[in-house]
């Protein structure tokens, strides 16, 4: 399986763990359409010949299902439910209620409940309690005249339907939002791990590489005239790839934790080993562990290009820190990288650097050269790394 089809199923989430609830889907207009049933009473007084004049009555009947349908199929598409001509098809629908109603009563104020629930289906927010109370109040009058005060029940019916029906349906619009949510930060997550992964990857893999480079030629170098130094070269070579491997299966589980006092040891080694003159100053009080793991990562990065592109003769490494700030300054007299333009790994460093508050600016250098600076707030003063107080100061001539 390829990496990209390993992260793209990763993003995916497994059917076992989606619950069936969310197989079923949100409710649409199909869950309205039951209740229809609830006009039965009034299809079969048609039926039964109770009502006068049957054809107005059944044309009534027809127009009100057709409305009722047409209303609560929009209810559930946002654009369509917000539109002006939902809004007048509840208006005709009500209308249509009313009369039938006033006209026949008995069974067919059993319409006031549907309307109800086709008003709590359409109307949210602010005007859905004035509508609802407006809408059981004129069904009690209405029930009243027609049926006296056993009917009345009907307006206490209409308000249950209009207020239950726009409880559920926003209760599963938010379950839905936060559904939707939860999806998009499960990406963002994957996609997160992603880029850690592939950075620490680029981060390991680059600075070691170069290192083994730089010691085989070196090995290659002494071989002939030193054999005995030769062997160190070739010990170093197993080493660094012996550690290589312990962090990039740490870098593989997301827990490894850069050390400055370390990527300080191995910038020396590998400028050394390259031939390059190395000077290390470190200053002031110790540091918070994140703060040295991500001056730690700028060492490793900044080294390796210094040792790969620059073909410089000399660099300084200064780590000078205040009860503020603590800043990092990488500077060498070659030529920098890619003619002053910062490579992926010194852009990804700038974007974890400033998530953390701080700033990385790379660039040539006044007086020739080129400059890495990383500045880093100060978060808490916990001993970094091996940093201990005091000034410290080391240089080294190959």
């Amino acid at each position: 399986m390829s990496v990209k089809n390993f992260w793209a199923r990763a993003a995916r989430r497994p059917a076992c763990t989606r619950s069936k609830s969310e197989d079923l889907g949100p409710p649409g207009g199909f869950a309205m359409l039951p209740w229809l049933l609830m006009g039965m009473g009034s299809f079969s007084n048609i039926l039964q010949g109770k009502t006068e004049n049957p054809w107005i009555g059944g044309l009534g009947l027809l127009t009100f299902n057709s409305l009722y349908i047409s209303v609560v199929f929009r209810a559930f598409d946002k654009k369509a439910r917000e539109a002006a001509s939902t809004r007048w098809l509840l208006l005709v629908l009500a209308a249509v209620t009313f009369a039938l109603a006033i006209g026949y009563g008995g069974s067919w104020l059993m319409f006031f409940p549907l309307l109800g629930l086709a008003t709590g289906a359409v109307l949210r927010g602010k005007r859905l309690a004035p509508a609802g109370i407006a809408l059981s109040s004129a069904a009690a009058v209405v029930a009243g005249v027609r049926d006296g005060w056993d009917a009345v029940g009907i307006a206490y019916g209409t308000f249950i339907s209009v207020m239950v029906t726009a409880a559920i349906l926003a209760l599963s619009e938010t379950v839905r939002e936060l559904r939707a949510t939860r999806e998009e930060l499960a990406r963002g997550a994957v996609e997160k791990e992603r880029l850690r992964f592939s950075r620490d990857l680029h981060d390991l893999l680059g600075h070691t590489l170069s290192v083994i480079v730089v010691k085989a030629e070196a090995t290659r170098r002494l071989a002939p005239r030193d054999l005995d130094a030769a062997l160190g070269q070739v010990a170093d070579i197993e080493s660094v790839g012996r550690q290589a491997l312990t962090e990039i299966r740490e870098a593989v589980t997301g827990y490894r934790e850069g050390s400055l006092a370390t990527e300080l040891d191995r910038a020396r080694d590998l400028l050394d080993a390259a031939g390059i003159e190395s000077a290390v100053r470190q200053s002031g009080p110790p540091l918070a562990p994140q703060t040295a793991a991500l001056l730690g990562w700028v060492v490793r990065e900044s080294a390796t290009n210094v040792v790969r592109h620059s073909e410089a003769t000399r660099c300084e490494i200064e780590v000078t820190g205040t009860a503020e700030r603590t800043r990092l300054l990488i500077t060498d007299d070659g030529r920098g990288v890619g003619s002053g333009t910062p490579g992926s790994g010194l852009k990804g460093l700038a974007e974890r650097i400033a998530a953390a508050g701080g700033s990385l600016e790379s660039g040539p250098a006044p007086r020739g050269g080129f400059r890495v600076t990383a500045v880093l707030p100060v978060t808490e003063y916990s001993p970094g790394p091996g940093f201990g107080p005091g000034p410290l100061v080391e240089e080294r001539t190959p």
